[in-house]
């Protein structure tokens, strides 16, 4: 996969549009980032069976950013900018169910 485009759901936006600056902007630089390297060597995929698309959690300090991977669409698709703890990735499914 070369080069992917991004989309932020709205719910991501929103969260984070609501970051303080410098968190904001260490989000958004990632972000970005993933256009040309959707799987960065700090990511993680995230293990749950069965599902489609490929979900990966970017971590930054007590910052997690959850994203979908689409490989025939060339798509990432962040999910959820989410501080952890005390996030627990309880709703993956609906947030799953705002890309399909």
């Amino acid at each position: 996969m070369s080069h992917c485009t991004v989309y932020v759901i709205p719910r991501a936006w929103k969260e984070i549009k609501d970051l303080s600056g410098h968190v904001r902007q260490r989000v958004r630089r990632a972000v970005d980032g993933l256009a040309d390297n959707p799987r960065p060597p700090q990511s993680r995929k995230l293990q749950v069976p069965d599902l489609e698309p490929e979900l990966h959690r970017l971590r930054l300090d007590r910052w997690r950013i959850v994203d979908a991977i689409t490989e025939e669409d060339s798509a990432v698709d962040v999910l959820t900018v989410r501080k952890r703890p005390p996030y627990d990735y309880r709703d993956l499914d609906e947030l799953i169910a705002e890309i399909l």
